[in-house]
């Protein structure tokens, strides 16, 4: 009995073990397509996830490293940093997020820094003005977590400020009394461009000897963004619909911006689950809009879009709210241009 027990608890820390290291190699791979480790003799930027990466990236070229916490194929709403992404940010010289709500954790992560740290925190969305949505989160995303972040100045938001969420309240199931910050501001390319603007700041900031080339990068990424901006104002002006479908709320500031309204299925996190009078109400919604298309995401589960599709009779899209790329993705060189450019696609598609 005895040798048993032994052999049992051997097999399980054996088990325990190769867990452990097979998780620190997932991990260690995610890290390296994520931006990978701390560099000495450059400015390290460290980034919370895909698009501050990329666009961090663009304007910093060669004179920076930039390390993205968030690892491939992961979506941002239920992600929480590690002891590791505590010690890399530490050592850097800026620690860029979106704030707005999205990372409920910052607060406690800058805390947790060492205390000789020189890392400057940037909110990268400040100076946008930020959209109230109604419904639950699902996360303390929003105006709770927001205000703990960072001081930021929010400006009531008036009708044309809702525009693209007047059906928000019957999705999410929650009263008119819920408010929460929509943290989604980097979906627009017009919020996208105060973003990288904020960036470039900040790269100046810390090291202002490289700052024509900071400058330079970023006149090339703002002449992609505005292409971009003008293609989207184009092209949607156009549409003889207006009305959108969508997983969850993550489209406030593109529908605000270009005219459109959303009718979520789930609130601001893809996890805060409707109701089934939601999905009636849901469905009665896209046939009296003559909605043809239902979108959902390739980092959330489609069940609930493609049920809703079926009830309603309609076909499904992608609508990508480039919160992060997958494997397919990375591997095969898209990034939030062309994932972007897709976007307007099936856009134009389904508002015909």
């Amino acid at each position: 009995m005895n040798k048993r027990k032994r052999e049992s608890k051997l097999n399980s820390w054996t088990w325990s073990v190769t867990s452990i290291l097979l998780a620190v190699l997932i991990l260690s791979g995610c890290g390296s397509k994520s931006g990978g480790s701390i560099v000495e003799g450059k400015v390290n930027v460290i980034t919370t996830f895909y698009p501050i990466y990329e666009f961090t990236k663009e304007i910093g070229g060669d004179d920076v490293n930039v390390v993205n916490l968030l690892p491939t194929g992961v979506e941002p709403h239920d992600w929480t940093p590690r002891s590791q992404d505590i010690v890399n940010t530490s050592k850097a010289q800026l620690f860029l997020y979106n704030g707005a709500g999205l990372e409920g954790w910052v607060p406690g992560f800058l805390k947790g820094l060492d205390k000789d740290t020189q890392v400057k925190p940037v909110e990268v969305s400040h100076g946008i003005k930020l959209i109230d949505a109604v419904g639950d989160d699902g996360h303390g995303h929003g105006a709770a977590a927001h205000e703990a972040e960072h001081d930021h100045s929010h400006e009531e938001g008036t009708e044309e400020d809702h525009a693209g969420h007047e059906h928000e309240e019957a999705a999410a199931g929650t009263s008119a009394d819920t408010h929460h910050t929509d943290p989604h501001t980097w979906v627009s390319p017009k919020s996208a461009l105060v973003m990288a603007e904020n960036i470039k700041n900040s790269l100046v900031e810390v090291d202002s000897e490289h700052r024509d080339g900071y400058e330079q990068r970023f006149e090339a990424l703002k002449e992609k963004l505005v292409k971009l901006d003008n293609d989207f104002t184009s092209e949607l002006s156009k549409m003889p619909k207006k009305d959108i479908v969508v997983s969850h709320q993550a489209f406030g500031y593109l529908c605000r911006d270009y005219g459109l309204t959303q009718h979520a299925i789930m609130g601001l996190s893809p996890d805060a689950e409707p109701r089934a009078q939601d999905i009636v109400n849901l469905t009665n919604t896209v046939k009296e809009k003559e909605v043809k298309y239902i979108f959902f995401e390739e980092l959330i589960s489609d069940k609930l879009a493609k049920t809703l599709a079926n009830e309603a009779g309609v076909e499904t899209l992608v609508l990508n709210p480039v919160e992060g790329l997958t494997k397919e993705q990375a591997s095969g060189g898209d990034n939030y241009f062309t994932l972007m450019e897709k976007n307007l696609q099936n856009l134009t598609k389904a508002l015909q």
